[in-house]
């Protein structure tokens, strides 16, 4: 099936008429209804290129009663709808079809933080507040919002929690589940959920935010969310660390997690050949180390002082490193401007492997007593598939996410090579399931995975995820042919 193949959940919507459009624009006014092609553009393409789909309408609200007035409508005239907030999502979830049946609501006005209180340590953000403007907000306030994700500054609230974004701080904090306390839902027939309490105990029944997050658009619009708060790391040392061996790479993390406990924020594992790309295709981007070496893991302890006591104790865990033979070379950041220096090694790789052409991704987890096993695998499966295709495996080792991208071989036309994008995937996600992991661990289904989720969801969980489904939407107007 081909990614663009609308299912039979979109199949049987139409346009809105003229006469439904001229109804929709008087709830947000005709400067926020966008008719014009050009003026949608930016709303119908997703990052990679992979989805451009089409669209009657736009419609950008700027309160939650507009939100609210739009669903009613769409749900009057069975008219489909693709909520967006930043439109960085990479699986397509935002994306409507090429059908042009479905209108796109997107959230981006709706960008206020309405609360905050440090000393509760709860803040109240809008879906389309930026995941930036959020941790900004929350720094301010001497709190740390800990979602982090190297497109904070234009992915939104609203698209994180729609599809429980992880990012690079699960391995202490949590993903974006655990950030969460309480959740403000506009739900397909128009009604207002609001649930935005900010307990930490409340078991008065279902736990009902669970059911939108994570739920990519296809249950419920979140308009605002009540987002929890954790005390300012006063500290932070950063190291980029050298590896020679894969298999070394988990008893290092035990390790290192033993002796630092939760002041381990990060521990990012990249492959050589990320920093081949990196340093081969960004400014100022280069590689610390003298000579080559075919693992790096970035690391990061965090304190509540400001002692030192956060690179005291990093410097000693690697000093140990070296005696096991663990690791062989490591190159510290000494200042604010060499740490971040370190990290745009690590988060520019998605973004300087493209020049390298045709890219097949996967974002993926395992059991991390299992990372070594799969890469080394996949990496084999990759090279019997398709001979000379580049692996480029990288991602947060620590809660076992692997980002185990493919770049095209130096030989192939990008067009041959992402002609065999399913059977290569297929491949690499059986492997994924026969090692007890995940075809998706923090991006979502969307439309691109969406042909795979029933081979790795037995048929109970496929029906229950179909009855909630139903039961919050069942005319299916909500994000049709995504997810399920």
């Amino acid at each position: 099936m081909s990614l663009k193949t609308p299912s039979q959940s979109i199949a049987k919507f139409r346009p809105p008429s003229a006469a439904v459009i001229e109804q929709f624009t008087a709830i947000v006014g005709p400067a926020h209804a966008l008719t014009d092609p050009d003026a949608q553009q930016p709303f119908l393409q997703e990052l990679r290129g992979q989805f451009v789909g089409k669209t009657a309408l736009v419609l950008r609200p700027g309160t939650v009663v507009e939100v609210c007035q739009i669903m009613a409508l769409a749900h009057t005239h069975n008219i489909a709808v693709v909520p967006q907030s930043g439109n960085t999502g990479l699986v397509g979830g935002q994306i409507p079809y090429e059908t042009g049946a479905e209108i796109v609501l997107s959230l981006a006005r709706l960008n206020k933080v309405r609360a905050l209180d440090g000393a509760g340590n709860v803040m109240i953000c809008e879906a389309g507040v930026t995941l930036q403007d959020a941790q900004n907000a929350a720094q301010q306030a001497g709190r740390l919002f800990a979602l982090s994700l190297p497109s904070r500054g234009s992915c939104c609230i609203g698209g994180n929690l729609a599809t429980n974004a992880g990012g690079i701080n699960v391995l202490s904090y949590g993903n974006a589940r655990a950030q969460v306390l309480g959740l403000e839902v506009v739900l397909a027939d128009g009604r207002l959920w609001n649930g935005l309490r900010a307990l930490k105990k409340d078991n008065t029944g279902y736990d009902l935010k669970d059911l939108f997050i994570g739920s990519e658009g296809t249950l419920g619009i979140i308009t605002a969310a009540t987002l929890k708060l954790v005390a300012q790391p006063k500290e932070q040392a950063t190291a980029l660390v050298a590896l020679d061996d894969l298999g070394k790479v988990l008893p290092f993390f035990t390790n290192l997690q033993d002796s630092a406990g939760p002041a381990l924020t990060a521990f990012e594992l990249m492959a050589r050949r990320c920093l081949d790309f990196v340093t081969a295709h960004g400014a100022d981007m280069h590689d610390p180390f003298d000579a080559p070496h075919p693992w790096t893991v970035l690391i990061e302890l965090s304190g509540l002082s400001d002692d030192g006591a956060a690179a005291q104790h990093l410097e000693r865990a690697l000093a140990q490193a070296f005696e096991l033979d663990l690791i062989k070379d490591a190159a510290f950041a000494t200042s604010p401007r060499q740490s971040a220096a370190l990290w745009a090694l690590r988060e520019s790789i998605s973004e300087l492997q493209k020049p390298e052409g045709g890219s097949i991704k996967h974002d993926i987890s395992v059991p991390i007593s299992a990372i070594a096993t799969f890469i080394t695998r996949a990496n084999k499966l990759v090279e019997t598939l398709c001979p000379g295709a580049r692996p480029v495996p990288f991602g947060h080792f620590g809660d076992g996410n692997i980002h185990y991208n493919i770049s095209q071989p130096k030989t192939m036309e990008k067009d041959a090579f992402m002609a065999m994008r399913d059977d290569i995937s297929d491949a690499v996600h059986e492997l994924v399931v026969e090692l007890g992991g995940s075809i998706s661990a923090e991006h979502g289904i969307g439309r691109l995975k969406r042909r795979q989720l029933p081979s790795v969801k037995s048929d109970v969980e496929m029906d229950m995820m179909r009855a909630i489904k139903q039961a919050l939407d069942p005319s299916g107007i909500l994000n049709p042919g995504k997810l399920l």
